[in-house]
């Protein structure tokens, strides 16, 4: 079993964030709205910026519609 490193998990992670927001239409400030943050902060989550935990960009990801199945692929890929 692979064991994964957060420097391996956080660009895939931050990656996909993008992918959903596009795919809904949604500006960075219409995904801040949603996950009760700021469109720097978002900004910040699709950057992988140092600042941003694991945990933040995969709350995030859930509360904008990803599925956990979804996510768990977006890890897998990461491997």
């Amino acid at each position: 079993m692979k064991r994964y490193t957060v420097v391996e998990l956080k660009p895939a992670l931050a990656d996909y964030l993008p992918e959903l927001r596009t795919c809904n239409s949604w500006t960075q400030s219409q995904v801040a709205r949603r996950i009760g943050s700021s469109q720097s902060r978002v900004a910040k989550l699709e950057a992988a910026d140092a600042s941003v935990s694991l945990d933040l960009l995969v709350k995030s990801l859930l509360a904008l519609g990803a599925s956990r199945g979804e996510v768990g692929r977006v890890i897998n890929r990461a491997a």
